[in-house]
């Protein structure tokens, strides 16, 4: 497979997403993205990436309902080709401890964290084992592995995305499609550098052995040789990029 295959990144326009988007089409690959529908700026973040030398198909999809997602990866194959490599990257957050953790915020993590993996994965997976190829890679959470106080909701969507990743390694690995977990740990975007500073330096950066926070840059490498040829052997894995935060 070269590196001109369809890769769809889901929440591909903020944060990690965006860096995980200009390292693919860096790479060589042709790059379709998601948005939330009601996202007003997509179009401006569209003109800004292109002026940026980024050609990017991007396309409106509300990840937790089945029939959006159906009809985003058709639009992303009619205007780019089947989808080659899916990075299952959207997600929220809504924290809370459980005590007043209500059901609304605990279905709106699952829904958008962890049904939206059934809901993109099954618009393409079969496409990928007809053509005996694929790569399916599931962003996870530093916090699924170790817990977080206050998310019980999340932690338990992410830990999920990872049950999912070996249950559908196990049934597509023959046709050489893969699927895999990266769980990052503290990255450097923008939510995160907003945290004050004296809260990243005392209560965040400590918990870090390596002291610093990982740059989207380093995870973005890491869906990258994920996505590749050299990483066929990896498959049902869940790669833990967090500084040494939490080792497995």
């Amino acid at each position: 497979m070269t590196q001109q295959c369809v890769v769809l990144v889901t929440g591909g326009m903020g944060g990690l997403g965006e860096t995980i988007s200009t390292k693919m089409i860096d790479a060589g690959y042709k790059l379709a993205v998601t948005f939330s529908p009601g996202n007003k700026t997509h179009k401006e973040w569209l003109a800004q990436m292109k002026g940026n030398g980024y050609d990017i198909v991007a396309v409106p999809c509300d990840v937790a309902d089945y029939a959006s997602c159906a009809q985003a990866v058709a639009e992303v194959q009619e205007r780019l080709g089947p989808v080659d490599v899916l990075v299952n990257n959207a997600g929220i957050t809504r924290d809370t401890t459980f005590k007043k953790m209500d059901k609304v915020n605990w279905d709106a993590v699952l829904r958008t964290n962890l049904d939206s993996l059934f809901n993109m994965t099954k618009q393409v997976a079969d496409g990928m084992v007809e053509r005996n190829w694929g790569r399916i890679i599931n962003v996870s959470s530093v916090n699924g592995s170790k817990g977080a106080f206050g998310q019980t909701n999340y932690s338990a969507a992410k830990a999920g995305v990872h049950g999912f990743t070996k249950a559908l390694a196990l049934e597509v690995a023959k046709k050489n499609v893969t699927v895999n977990t990266i769980s990052p740990g503290y990255i450097g975007t923008k939510m995160v550098t907003a945290i004050p500073k004296e809260v990243l330096d005392s209560k965040i950066l400590p918990h870090i052995p390596v002291g610093r926070l990982g740059k989207p840059e380093e995870v973005a490498g890491l869906i990258i040789y994920l996505a590749s040829e050299e990483a066929a052997f990896v498959t049902g894995a869940n790669i833990a990029i967090n500084g040494g935060q939490h080792m497995q």
